[in-house]
């Protein structure tokens, strides 16, 4: 045989190596997957509720609205910021998307919802980068402001849109599985491409790890971070929208605490505070774990204060799971 044949011979088993490697090292870092499962299996064991097809149909229902408050969430975190405004917009967008113009027009109302959330995004972001503010209190700041227009808007009345399609949306199922669901599963997987195929995805990473070395290798940081404030502003308007229409009325409480979920579940779907690290695959699993242990908390009648408790003890347990973690990898790279 000769060395080409050889080399061909050997090219397959190594590639073939190299793949259980990947799979290997990628089954490794799902420990939140993991939670999932096993969470799925005690759900499954607890009730025989959980797994009809009508609870199914509302934890989709209930998760997806946070789902995309999630995902804007991610972005934020990535690039090592935080935004604790995200629930007061929810609302913001959602009383706005059906007051103005009397709601009489979804399109419209999705419209006022985006450019909403955008507007606030890219105030947010103008202050973080090109002002250099902190962004827990840019957006500590923006929290009450927002919730202070939704109030004022309101008058803590809920407001009733005109469209009598305006639920259409949020209510609509395609094979059984509902449409709301659909569009948060979408928006993941265009998320997924442009954090992960993109240039403004690798500036993101770059800019969450070390702001400095990505500034020195040409990334222009404060652009990024204002582009990543207003995209996400723009998906948290859009969940605004999609909950005023679910609900089919815009209320001032909409969106409340939303900002602890979203957190909560970047942080335990494996994405660093800290900026640099995280998938937008661990983000969605981390918005189902809680949506399950929420949803069987109810099941299993819960109190709603026992609830708020569980909930405050998995935030916890998420941030010691991802600071150990973080640390193995650090001192397994040190010793590489």
């Amino acid at each position: 045989m000769t060395q080409t044949h050889q080399l061909a011979a050997v090219r397959p088993q190594q590639t073939r190596g190299f793949a259980w490697g990947r799979l290997g090292h990628w089954a490794k870092e799902q420990y939140p997957l993991y939670i999932l499962i096993a969470l799925l299996i005690i759900a499954g064991f607890a009730t025989d509720a959980f797994f009809t097809q009508r609870n199914l149909t509302n934890v989709i229902l209930q998760v997806s609205v946070i789902g995309i408050v999630t995902l804007a969430q991610f972005l934020v975190v990535l690039t090592g910021g935080i935004d604790i405004s995200v629930g007061s917009v929810v609302g913001l967008a959602g009383v706005l998307s059906t007051g103005l113009f009397s709601g009489a027009s979804v399109p419209v109302a999705i419209l006022v919802a985006v450019g909403v959330g955008a507007m606030v995004g890219a105030i947010n972001g103008y202050l973080v980068a090109f002002r250099g503010l902190e962004a827990f209190i840019v957006t500590l700041g923006m929290l009450a402001l927002a919730r202070g227009l939704v109030y004022a808007y309101t008058e803590g009345i809920p407001v009733i849109p005109a469209a009598e399609n305006f639920r259409s949306i949020a209510t609509s199922t395609v094979l059984g599985f509902p449409v709301i669901g659909l569009l948060w599963l979408g928006l993941a997987l265009v998320l997924a491409f442009i954090v992960r195929r993109t240039v403004f995805g690798r500036r993101i990473y770059a800019v969450g790890s070390n702001k400095e070395a990505a500034r020195a290798s040409g990334v222009p940081v404060k652009s990024t971070i204002l582009g990543v404030y207003i995209l996400a502003g723009i998906l948290v308007g859009f969940a605004g929208f999609l909950l005023a229409s679910r609900v089919g009325v815009g209320t001032p409480t909409a969106g409340s605490l939303y900002e602890l979920d979203a957190i909560a579940a970047v942080v335990i779907g494996g994405a660093s505070l800290a900026g640099g690290k995280g998938r937008v695959f661990g983000a969605v699993v981390g918005t189902l774990i809680f949506a399950v242990i929420t949803n069987l908390l109810v099941l299993l009648n819960v109190s709603t204060y026992l609830q708020d408790a569980f909930r405050g003890a998995l935030i916890l347990v998420a941030v010691v799971l991802t600071t150990v973690h973080f640390a193995k990898r650090k001192k397994a790279q040190q010793l590489v």
